[in-house]
């Protein structure tokens, strides 16, 4: 069953005028299930973790065709994922469904320095009755600010303002601020706030190989499945 990034990178490809053409092997074939090319495909390495946290991406128009996306990375892990396109002038009913459930208590991953002071938290609230749900903006710096701004939708939520302990370790884009991680990253750093401190470290051993991969395919290398970030996954896979 594809998860909630595939679906919605599915329904974009099908509202394309012209095919997006993502580079990659011989003839610029991708897997399905990881967006890498076949000799490199990591589906096989794909953790299953519980988690009591949810994650909601709000995407950008072009992020879940772009093969270098870490949003899609947690849709592997989380099975509560949840993904929607954004735009400015209307939002998708089920993100309003999603979003007034009673399960779910949202919080609005962004820097504290762009919200109202009383908006923002830096811990989850962990009761019996309510999960957490991470809405993460997930795009280029300039999109995110965008989206925070103009999505009336998400003005009520706690803001989350994080505050990472080191730099990001992504290197397959390039971002405008060395400082700003990569919504893997987030998206693992909110999952240790949530006590799903397993899958945080899943997801975070899940994105090291996918970026080896991705770097090994890009330069035609064969990749080392005995090494040092392939073994930390496997051992957290069976620990899940």
């Amino acid at each position: 069953m594809p998860h909630a990034v595939a679906r919605l990178r599915d329904s974009r490809l099908a509202r394309s005028v012209k095919p997006f053409l993502a580079r990659g092997g011989p003839k610029g074939e991708r897997c399905a299930g990881c967006r890498l090319v076949p000799s490199h495909c990591i589906c096989a390495l794909r953790p299953q973790v519980h988690t009591r946290a949810g994650i909601c991406l709000l995407m950008a128009d072009i992020e879940p065709l772009k093969p270098s996306n870490t949003g899609w990375l947690i849709a592997d892990v989380v099975a509560d994922t949840f993904a929607f396109g954004w735009a400015r002038t209307e939002v998708d009913p089920a993100l309003l469904v999603l979003l007034s459930n009673p399960q779910w208590q949202p919080y609005v991953v962004f820097p504290a320095e762009f919200a109202v002071a009383e908006r923002v938290v830096h811990e989850v609230t962990h009761t019996t009755d309510k999960r957490p749900l991470f809405i993460l903006l997930d795009g280029t710096w300039d999109e995110a600010r965008k989206m925070f701004r103009k999505s009336p939708y998400l003005q009520n939520f706690p803001v989350l303002s994080l505050h990472p302990k080191q730099l990001s370790r992504y290197t397959l884009r390039r971002a405008q601020n060395e400082a700003h991680l990569c919504t893997a990253e987030v998206g693992a750093m909110c999952l240790q706030l949530a006590n799903d401190s397993l899958a945080a470290q899943a997801l975070n051993a899940y994105l090291d190989v996918f970026t080896t991969h991705y770097v090994k395919a890009k330069h035609q290398q064969p990749v080392d499945l005995t090494d040092e970030v392939h073994v930390r996954l496997q051992e957290l896979a069976q620990r899940s």
